[in-house]
């Protein structure tokens, strides 16, 4: 076994690969596709006032303030509720007025009102829900009041660093390019198993062990390349491009090992597809958890593909610096480990 024989095992399945039209097609198709999908997903964030509000007794004048009000209120039974709505993301800040404003309001108190806040509100909105509040004040007392605003920021302060869609999008279609490579090379390696070619190829000189080596060396490039090369032309390494770069390759082995996994278990190209299909949808899942924040639970994280979106979600979001990534990229590539080395079991089980 020598570097020319793994490089023309290579080149090999890199012909055998286009030789089929299907996943040729699905590759150059799904490529294209999932760039116009990100660019054509909005570039900005909806920034419509929407607000939450806990009043136990409302003022007759506020209640008709608010039914004429073009703002949209969500009216909470409790601190609590209002807290859950807020955390949850169904307002991006809600008002929770002390059980007795009234009281307040007529011993001339100074009234102090929290102010509830989702992390990715902006800082110039926070100026504009405190005149509403003091619009609130005026309203139920027909002066100006001493109210004290306290602003409680509920998880982690995201001002100023909103998150468009379709940033939120990429790891999903940076996921389902590796999990058409995954797909890709699976089938190929069962079309190698069925026609006997990988049996023909065991008694050249090449090894078990070359043979692995090559094709776990075709399927993580092919599908680091297409993923990598999917991220720049979205702009998704203007930061940190390394690190990312980085969680591709890992990623991009991880699939490879379920490649093998699905070629060792399907006998035939549609079985393989039934299993892919399955993988595609287990390794989809953390995406969600991205796009939809706080939708999914802690579960999620046993899921391998959790550690290769958050790393990409972060890096290229959120500035995520190399030492808080470490946890991530170790257990990708123990999972990416994990999975080649049964794969690989698997696969020599199933050729002996």
């Amino acid at each position: 076994m020598n570097a020319r024989m793994i490089s023309a095992l290579i080149g090999k399945d890199l012909k055998l690969y286009f030789s089929n039209r299907l996943f040729a097609l699905v590759t150059v198709l799904g490529l294209v596709s999932y760039t116009a999908i990100y660019f054509l997903m909005p570039a900005t964030v909806d920034e419509t006032l929407e607000l939450g509000l806990y009043m136990a007794n409302v003022p007759a004048p506020l209640e008709a303030l608010l039914a004429e009000s073009d703002l949209r209120f969500y009216r909470a039974d409790s601190i609590d509720a209002l807290q859950q709505a807020v955390l949850e993301g169904d307002v991006p800040a809600g008002y929770a007025f002390p059980d007795d404003l009234l009281v307040q309001l007529s011993r001339g108190e100074q009234v102090s009102v929290q102010l509830l806040l989702s992390p990715n509100v902006p800082l110039e909105f926070v100026e504009i829900y405190e005149v509403i509040l003091r619009e609130f004040a005026f309203v139920i007392s027909g002066q100006t009041l001493d109210i004290e605003m306290n602003e409680i920021v509920l998880g982690p302060d995201m001002a100023g660093r909103q998150v468009a869609p379709r940033q939120r999008m990429l790891p999903l279609l940076a996921v389902l390019v590796l999990m058409v490579e995954c797909l890709g090379l699976a089938s190929l390696i069962a079309a190698e198993v069925e026609a006997g070619t990988i049996q023909a190829l065991l008694i050249t000189p090449l090894t078990m062990v070359g043979l692995f080596l090559g094709k776990g060396v075709f399927g993580t490039l092919f599908a680091f390349v297409q993923s990598a090369l999917l991220i720049t032309i979205t702009g998704g390494l203007l930061h940190q491009p390394l690190l990312i770069l980085t969680a591709l390759l890992f990623g991009s082995a991880m699939v490879t090992g379920v490649a093998f996994l699905i070629a060792s278990t399907g006998r035939d190209l549609m079985s393989v597809m039934g299993w892919g299909v399955l993988a595609v949808i287990l390794l989809v899942l953390p995406t969600f958890n991205v796009l939809m924040p706080g939708l999914a639970s802690n579960w999620i994280k046993l899921i391998p593909s959790h550690y290769l979106v958050d790393t990409i979600y972060r890096a290229m979001n959120l500035e995520l610096p190399w030492m808080d990534a470490t946890q991530n990229l170790v257990l990708l590539l123990i999972y990416a480990a994990a999975l080649m080395a049964l794969g690989v079991v698997m696969l020599k089980r199933k050729l002996r």
